[in-house]
């Protein structure tokens, strides 16, 4: 028989905290000493192995065979291995060895014996992801519940996305729960679920099956040392103990049970109530001990204290007055009649509470409030009664000995409150809009209205690799308008239609239908909000809802020029976040971050000093170091107009400038930023801003005189700072990295970051067109000088030629080509007018 690895003897897990540093160490010593999983099977040509499944079994020998044949041909293309991890007291290791050799992917096996099964099932998981191989580890049962084929394509779907967690939901989308076996266990199923939603309000708040078993993890996002799960639910104890990581869905049907009998009973459900328990007391430990930061937030917290304590004040004459009536006219008991009354003063105090002190802070429903602040007051009366009946055998009255108890509590009372109930300090927070894939087909679209047309009106070339049509005007495109295009000849259609739900939703989520390679984005307001619908064909068809049809900026930023610089990737080009200008025939790059300056040295370089304008905002750059075009309007702010002295605005436009600037500034976007991770429409807040309050976009040459070059090949990049003057070279791997990160971040507003993980083109998915896009970036920067300009006066535009012409002379300026007024670009993006 093949050997098989056993896990030494060990005592039952202890009940510190899994934050103790003590315990973490212990839980570390404790999985180093276990012997590595031994090796069922290794196929004759073993791959890299990317993804380890692991699959805790516990008496499941007639299952082995069938979850083997399916699960080996679901994960043969994925650079798989499987990691059984066995508490079995039947022939399961002798089936799993007979087996193994005829799957086509790697099989290993680590069995517990009956003394060191510490854990339970979250034991036997946490054992096998210390000992998986891949980047990405994925759960499942052996019992064929999770059928093989969903596990198999939720991994896959894992592995192509920038998450941190992929969850097969039964419970949104198409999930289904009908392979729990009848009502009782699946009423059991969704209370328990219930239950911790309700506890852990917000690092739950967008993951519909957190009971789940059936979830993939990268391992890099994911420390196992923090974890102590035990019983069944392991991934609940993964989301709590990781506020922060990015989290989707996969929908999956259950299937049901194929062979045996199910571990679920009573002692299994009243484990999961201790370990809820405990996870709950643990983390409410942590959020006490969460002090205010500065003296300005001790302040503030005092401050709410003593109005916590007036509010308080008035809570007793109401608790105090009603004890009175219970207790005296009614003739109840004194014990009873405190009850009652402080269910009247919780009453009266939450919507003090709620309304006046907190109203700024407050998080979630109002229901989930007043039910939290209720389930604290009456936790706290079980704590007074006893107190209380003391004081009354103490020959205390009874109004005084009831006010003396709510007094003792009010500290405890407040500092729940402040720090739990209403707090806003978070270690991480869970990202606010849902993020599902479905492996369904996509909702059917509509017929075209009689009120709509389908005719594209406006249509682009991008410099001869990619031509977009539009419905609606794209003004950062304008420069590239070719009407000449065929409307049936785009490769990206964008439409005006009426997109998603007709009722409003809690929050927003962004779909993916897997198997049609459509992607939909639906905010709060139902077909009123700000809505899209992408299909990843050919052409890629855009639909956008009338919302985002009346703000093209939004439209153009936020959904367009994601898909487009992807689409460009894949046919071999980049759009890099950086300005490009020729100057006596030498191409300069100019990269910063926002709002260093970027803008006002551009301009000055092309109104001193004559240069050709190529780029402000993203320059379209190839791998032979050549720099095409892509002069998009600026986003001018009050200095930056001041700095080039521009005279051609009339007065009318100084004025609204002065408010423009501010609100479309690095301190608006980072607002924006920031809302973005509440719970709002924040699309739809974007979309309805920029309607009203138009960002101050003017093309270049209104603002200086200058000419617009097609191409150049780039010789020099200034990463610009400001600072303690210097310059100094970059070299080639920290230039690409700074150069990734500056894009990345002029991409940073949402939906990027839901949209872009789901995006194929041309067969290749995120993560391919990712590394393609680097490759790109490289061979451009092998072509090209690269150094860190730092200045504390805004001189670049002076000290960048003063540079060139001390290292290169005055050398002659070459004749540039300059684009006509509609140009039409050749089917190869050559150079012209670029240095030899």
């Amino acid at each position: 028989m093949t050997e098989v690895a056993q896990v030494p003897s060990t005592a039952d897990d202890d009940e510190e905290s899994a934050t103790s540093d003590g315990e973490v160490r212990r839980r570390r010593h404790r999985h180093d000493t276990a012997p590595a999983p031994r090796h069922l099977h290794r196929p004759a040509a073993e791959q890299q192995v990317k993804l380890s499944v692991v699959v805790p079994t516990r008496n499941e020998a007639e299952n082995i065979p069938t979850l083997l044949s399916r699960l080996g041909d679901a994960l043969a293309p994925l650079g798989a291995e499987i990691i059984f991890v066995d508490d079995s007291d039947d022939d399961t290791v002798e089936v799993l060895t007979r087996h193994a050799p005829d799957a086509p992917v790697a099989v290993r096996l680590l069995h517990r014996p009956a003394s060191a099964r510490a854990g339970g099932l979250g034991g036997a998981v946490l054992l096998g992801a210390r000992h998986a191989r891949g980047e990405w580890v994925m759960v499942m049962d052996a019992d064929l519940q999770h059928p093989p084929e969903s596990a198999g394509r939720l991994a896959d779907i894992a592995m192509r996305h920038d998450v941190d967690v992929v969850i097969g939901t039964r419970y949104a989308g198409e999930g289904s729960t009908d392979g729990l076996g009848g009502a009782a266990r699946e009423a059991t199923s969704s209370w328990a679920t219930r239950l911790a939603k309700s506890l852990f309000p917000r690092r739950l708040i967008t993951i519909s099956d957190p009971m789940s078993g059936l979830f993939a993890f990268r391992r890099a996002a994911v420390d196992l040392d923090r974890m102590n799960p035990i019983g069944f639910k392991v991934l609940l104890e993964l989301l709590v103990r990781h506020p922060g990581a990015r989290v989707a869905e996969v929908a999956y049907q259950m299937a049901h049970r194929h062979a045996g009998r199910s571990k679920a009973s009573v002692r299994e459900g009243l484990t999961f109530l201790r370990h809820l328990g405990r996870l709950r007391s643990q983390r409410l430990v942590g959020q006490m001990r969460e002090r205010p930061a500065s003296t300005r937030d001790r302040l503030a917290e005092l401050i709410r204290m003593v109005a916590f304590g007036l509010v308080g004040l008035s809570g007793m004459v109401v608790n105090t007055a009603a004890l009175w009536f219970f207790y005296e006219p009614a003739n109840l008991h004194h014990l009873l009649g405190a009850t009652l009354a402080t269910q009247l003063s919780t009453a009266w105090n939450f919507v003090l509470v709620d309304l006046l002190i907190y109203r700024r802070n407050r998080q979630g429903s109002r229901a989930g409030r007043a039910s939290r602040f209720f389930l604290l007051n009456n936790a706290l009366l079980l704590l007074r009664l006893p107190f209380l009946q003391a004081l009354v055998w103490a020959g205390v009255g009874i109004l005084t000995a009831n006010a003396l108890t709510l007094a003792a509590l009010f500290l405890v009372r407040f500092l729940i409150n402040d720090r739990v109930i209403y707090s806003t300090v978070s270690t991480g927070r869970r990202d606010p809009v849902r993020m599902l894939v479905s492996l369904t087909a996509p909702e059917t679209t509509h017929a075209p209205s009689r009120k709509r047309y389908q005719y594209l009106k406006y249509r682009y070339d991008v410099a001869g690799v990619v031509t977009i049509g539009s419905q609606i005007m794209l003004p950062e495109l304008e420069f590239f308008r070719a009407q000449w295009v065929a409307d049936a000849d785009v490769d990206i259609a964008v439409r005006v239609s009426d997109v998603g739900g007709r009722g409003p939703r809690r929050r927003a989520a962004m779909t993916e239908y897997a198997n049609e390679s459509v992607l939909r984005y639906e905010e709060h307001l139902g077909r009123l909000g700000a809505n899209f619908r992408i299909g990843l064909g050919s052409p890629i068809d855009i639909q956008v809802g009338p919302l985002l049809a009346r703000s093209p900026h939004v439209v153009y930023t936020n959904i367009i020029e994601a898909l487009l610089r992807f689409v460009l990737v894949s046919r071999g080009h980049m759009l890099l976040h950086s300005a490009c200008v020729n100057l006596n025939g030498v191409g300069v790059m100019l990269s910063a971050l926002t709002d260093t300056g970027k803008t006002a040295t551009v301009l000055r370089l092309l109104r001193d000093h004559g240069g050709l304008f190529l780029s402000d905002d993203m320059t379209l750059i190839g791998p032979d170091g050549v720099a095409t075009c892509f002069p998009k309007p600026l986003t001018i702010s009050a200095h930056t107009l001041r700095a080039v002295q521009a005279q051609d605005l009339t007065p009318a436009e100084w004025r609204r400038l002065q408010f423009q600037s501010r609100l479309h500034s690095k301190g608006g976007r980072s607002l924006a930023l920031t809302l973005s991770r509440f719970n709002v429409p924040i699309m739809g807040i974007n979309a309805v801003t920029q309607r009203l309050v138009p960002p101050p976009k003017y093309s270049v040459d209104r603002l200086v005189p200058c000419r617009i070059g097609t191409s150049t090949r780039v010789e020099e990049l200034f990463i610009i700072e400001r600072g303690t003057p210097r310059i100094s070279d970059l070299g080639p791997a920290e230039t690409l990295e700074r150069m990734i990160s500056n894009t990345d971040d002029a991409y940073g507003f949402p939906p990027f970051r839901y949209l872009a993980p789901a995006i194929t083109v041309g067969g290749q998915g995120y993560a391919q067109l990712r590394e393609r896009e680097r490759e790109i970036l490289a061979g451009f920067l092998s072509h090209v000088r690269s150094r860190v300009l730092a200045s504390d006066r805004f001189g670049w535009a002076d000290e960048i030629p003063d540079l060139l012409r001390a290292e290169r002379g005055d050398p002659p300026v070459e004749q540039q080509v300059v684009l006509p007024a509609w140009p039409r670009w050749s089917g190869a993006l050559a150079p012209s007018g670029a240095r030899a």
